[in-house]
């Protein structure tokens, strides 16, 4: 039996999406891969969530990652500015790690950022996070030196920042 097709897509976040963000965070190691505190009550997760839902910052933009309609991550693109934006995915549901759902929903992410003409988008990740740095080849994102060392998994650890430049725009 062949399984059903993904149908991967990015949707604005609307109110409700934070019951999504309070399963994921009752999920230890899906905290621990996101850097989450483990172990927050449901009611901290959600006013949190409430408050990203609501805002509307010109610098950050937080997408819903869906699989068949179903929200299952988030994608971002933070620090936007006239130098471009950095790239951020979750995966919540851990059923779909693994599946090529960063990978489509990082594509459309970037579709979106050259569509508002941002000249380049960057990355960070951690160093062990193995899959992380296979996605960011795989979307043909170079290595771009080191950034800051950061705490993943409850360690510090370097964090190797990537990027991509926008194919449409002309430099200069």
């Amino acid at each position: 039996m062949t399984p059903a097709p993904l149908t991967v897509a990015l949707r604005p976040l609307r109110p409700g999406d934070e019951e999504a963000a309070v399963r994921w965070a009752a999920d230890p190691v899906f905290c621990r891969a996101v850097d989450w505190t483990p172990g927050l009550s449901a009611r901290v997760v959600r006013r949190h969530w409430q408050m990203i839902i609501a805002a509307q910052e010109p610098a950050f933009y937080r997408w819903g990652v869906t699989v068949n309609g179903e929200l299952v991550g988030y994608a971002d693109l933070g620090r936007i500015g006239p130098d471009g934006a950095e790239l951020g995915i979750a995966l919540g549901d851990r059923a779909q790690w693994g599946r090529g759902v960063a990978f489509r929903a990082c594509r459309e992410l970037l579709t979106l950022a050259w569509e508002a003409d941002l000249p380049r988008v960057t990355a960070l990740v951690h160093a062990p996070n193995a899959r992380s740095h296979a996605l960011m080849r795989r979307l043909g994102m170079h290595e771009d030196g080191q950034a800051n060392p950061e705490s993943y998994g409850g360690e510090v650890m370097p964090v190797t920042r990537y990027v991509i430049f926008n194919p449409q725009a002309t430099r200069k």
